[in-house]
């Protein structure tokens, strides 16, 4: 049976070497006891693979030869929290053994219900720069609080219940929230889960308890526009996203020439001094995406729906910070 470590034909070393040269211009690279590097990335139905170099007219079309380019990019991050990941562990299975033994992954149970999905949400965390340090906890908003009855609010529990876990990086202790807001049938269903979880950040950072103060909200929020009812949603208590991610494209379908125009489904935001709350203990550095779209399965010509199925329709989204305080 082939293996993802058998032999990677001429094709895929190419592949690989021009992804790790165009990510060592994209991204930071890792600094010892310096830097921070988080990431979030919605990987496409991210369930079953074909166990061939090449799927050819085989389903699922992802295979070996994807799942080492996206373990090439998935490197260069500390942590990284990953959207859709599917019932079948089959492609994460193979994507952690590309990894190898300095990494790590955490994730939920799959999401029953149709609007579920049969979804996961996972971080993947390189575990020599990074730990956990002791919380994981699935969001579930309190039964008083879900009334439909209330302009925007939600009259249920999370399609796909948002996922925050606390990690360690030297000195610094941070707090990530990941979530994968339901689409729905129109852009309004998706504005309850957005306040809620725009509160529940708020009401986390407001705690005299609260963990720490480093807290970040990232993933797949669904938004269409900045500005947008949506955008107002997410951003209502506080939260911030920096002015370098503003932008960016989040898929592999948006227009390059106006991506302000585009969707704003993927972010990294968290609470500011402006916002009325403390501000991060991590400096916040930079930040960007990394576009592997002119980088993979160039030969095969294939559209962009194609290479989604393969890699993914969204861009991984980044933010560096620095730890030495």
């Amino acid at each position: 049976m082939a293996s993802i470590f058998d032999d990677k034909p001429p094709i895929v070393l190419n592949e690989l070497a021009g992804l790790s040269a165009s990510l060592d211009v994209e991204i930071p690279s890792k600094k010892p006891n310096e830097n921070l590097l988080i990431a979030t990335w919605n990987i496409r139905m991210f369930g079953s693979l074909t166990k061939e170099w090449d799927s050819g007219n085989k389903s699922p079309k992802r295979n070996f030869r994807a799942v080492w380019a996206i373990s090439e990019i998935i490197s260069r991050f500390d942590v990284i929290a990953v959207q859709e990941v599917m019932g079948n562990l089959r492609a994460l299975r193979n994507l952690m053994q590309c990894l190898g033994d300095e990494w790590s992954f955490l994730m939920t149970d799959i999401t029953l219900g149709d609007a579920g999905n049969n979804e996961r949400i996972a971080y993947l965390y390189h575990n020599t720069r990074v730990q956990t340090s002791g919380l994981a906890s699935e969001i579930v908003i309190p039964p008083e609080e879900i009334n439909g009855k209330n302009n925007g609010a939600l009259n249920r529990q999370f399609a796909r219940t948002p996922y925050a876990v606390s990690f360690k990086a030297g000195k610094e202790t941070f707090i990530l929230l990941t979530a994968h807001i339901d689409y729905g049938k129109k852009s309004a269903d998706r504005i309850p889960e957005l306040k809620a979880i725009a509160k529940w950040m708020y009401d986390w950072a407001s705690r005299s308890n609260r963990w720490h103060h480093n807290l970040l909200a990232l993933g797949d929020f669904n938004i269409d526009r900045k500005g947008d009812e949506l955008w107002e949603s997410f951003v209502s208590t506080g939260l911030t996203v920096p002015d370098d991610l503003q932008n960016v494209p989040r898929t592999i379908f948006t227009s390059k020439s106006s991506p302000q125009k585009e969707k704003f489904y993927d972010q990294i935001a968290w609470f500011t001094n402006k916002s009325g709350k403390k501000k991060l203990n991590m400096k916040y550095m930079k930040g960007g995406y990394f576009d592997f779209l002119p980088l993979v399965f160039k030969e095969k010509k294939l559209s962009k729906r194609s290479v989604s199925f393969r890699m993914s329709d969204h861009f991984p989204l980044w933010a560096e910070f620095s730890i030495n305080n």
